[in-house]
């Protein structure tokens, strides 16, 4: 219970830290549509991990916007670090590691368990299929990286590319996961690896599931 207990103290920071901003300049801000609404009620309209996503104004209730079904807690808590820190600030198309994201090398450990290690795990021997799911999860598109490698476009401002390296009789497999310079102008370190094992895991899981 106590990992709920945070993560509920932590969606109600980060509503608090929006309840008294202005909608439209955060949606501005952070590539949302804004939504101005019929009755009184504004929302924002925005993907995230390939799935359309509305925040409800003044309640900012998060849900999909296809089911209306509420998002997962962790995302939510995810997406409104997102909103509260963008600020404006495109893609800048020059890729770094995640240990060059500041505080990334204290955090760097649980990024590599959480994300890259299982990515390469599952798809080192078989990179053409992390291309094929992750084009069909996130409508990813290809890159010109490593031996195969996508473009994730993870939240309206915040690409992220999947690497791999095929293996041969001397090396294993390896594979790397880059972000976008402008990434920890919006997100901590620690929401960086989350967002990055958000990503990989729903692929994994397609991956291991039969047809």
């Amino acid at each position: 219970m106590a990992k709920m207990d945070d993560y509920n103290k932590a969606v109600e920071l980060g509503i608090a830290g929006l309840t008294e901003k202005n909608p439209k300049r955060i949606a501005d801000l952070s590539g949302a549509a804004f939504d101005p609404g019929s009755d009184g009620k504004t929302a924002l309209r925005l993907d995230f991990l390939g799935r359309g996503v509305t925040v409800a104004w003044p309640e900012l209730r998060i849900s999909f916007s296809e089911s209306g079904d509420e998002m997962p807690i962790q995302e939510q808590i995810l997406l409104l670090h997102y909103l509260n820190g963008a600020k404006g600030a495109a893609p800048t198309g020059d890729w770094i590691a995640y240990q060059e994201v500041p505080d990334g090398k204290f955090y760097l450990d649980a990024f590599i368990r959480r994300a890259k290690n299982p990515m390469v795990g599952v798809f080192g021997n078989q990179p053409e299929l992390l291309v094929k799911l992750a084009t069909k999860r996130y409508g990813a598109s290809p890159l010109n990286e490593g031996d195969l490698s996508v473009r994730v476009q993870a939240l309206p401002l915040i690409p992220v590319a999947l690497i791999l390296w095929r293996g041969d009789e001397e090396f294993p497999p390896e594979g790397t996961i880059l972000f976008d310079r402008n990434v920890s102008e919006i997100l901590s370190a620690e929401d960086i690896a989350w967002l990055a094992g958000m990503i990989v895991y729903p692929l994994i899981g397609m991956a291991k599931s039969p047809g």
